[in-house]
């Protein structure tokens, strides 16, 4: 029984590394795990802050910055947090970082910690990659948003927060381009693969800690969810 956690960069390093929030990640997931031999995480991590960061110091730069350079940036900063997140949870970790789920991929401990693969799109992908390798039915995508709204909030104040959406309403919202950074609740194309998967999505705040514990467990939650 495998669940897969696509955890925004900038629920692990929103400025720096919040300690704090990866520490009480830390419980919940053991006690999780802890409840039953048969469980199973993937956490695919993103690149927050140091992605972020160092893409907007490139294109100061290089105003013509080309779009795989600056993912590339950003892949490199997933992998230096997902190796964070990776060694914190050494006890149950056995595998080494996986940068591209289309490889050969050993699953030996309790939990499996995922990179970026390359240009063109976000972690996102990835996980939903590693649902399809490994028999998963839902992403949870934990990022800063508590829910996907009808419109761009900051853009359009009368947004209503979404308790639930289909995946073609879903992509009019985001579209179907990537652009590095871009700034949205579930990748555009990712997006395009779980629809052809029949996967369900779940958006939910990462840094609630209790609401990932209820939704682990299946249990009533806060966040929306995009199914076909």
């Amino acid at each position: 029984m495998v669940k897969i956690l696509s955890l925004g960069g900038s629920i692990v390093a929103p400025d720096g590394v919040d300690t704090v929030f990866l520490k009480e990640f830390k419980a919940l997931v053991e006690a999780y795990l802890a409840k039953d031999p048969e469980r199973k995480l993937i956490l695919v991590i993103g690149g927050g802050a140091p992605a972020r960061v160092y893409q907007k110091a490139f294109r100061e730069i290089e105003p013509d910055a080309p779009a795989d350079v600056q993912d590339w940036i950003g892949i490199t900063a997933t992998r230096l947090n997902a190796q964070l997140v990776a060694s914190v949870f050494s006890t149950w970790c056995k595998d080494p970082v996986v940068t591209d789920p289309s490889a050969d991929i050993a699953f030996t401990g309790r939990i499996l910690v995922g990179a970026g693969w390359k240009p063109g799109f976000s972690t996102d992908f990835d996980a939903v990659y590693l649902a399809e390798r490994f028999g998963g039915k839902t992403v949870v995508n934990l990022s800063n948003i508590t829910k996907v709204y009808s419109d761009d909030p900051k853009k359009h104040p009368e947004a209503k927060p979404l308790d639930k959406i289909s995946w073609a309403d879903f992509q009019q919202l985001v579209g179907t381009e990537w652009v590095p950074g871009k700034n949205v609740p579930f990748d555009p194309i990712a997006a395009q693969k779980a629809k052809a998967l029949g996967l369900d999505v779940i958006v939910a705040n990462g840094k609630n800690i209790e609401n990932i514990g209820n939704i682990l467990e299946d249990r009533p939650y806060i966040g929306t969810l995009i199914c076909p």
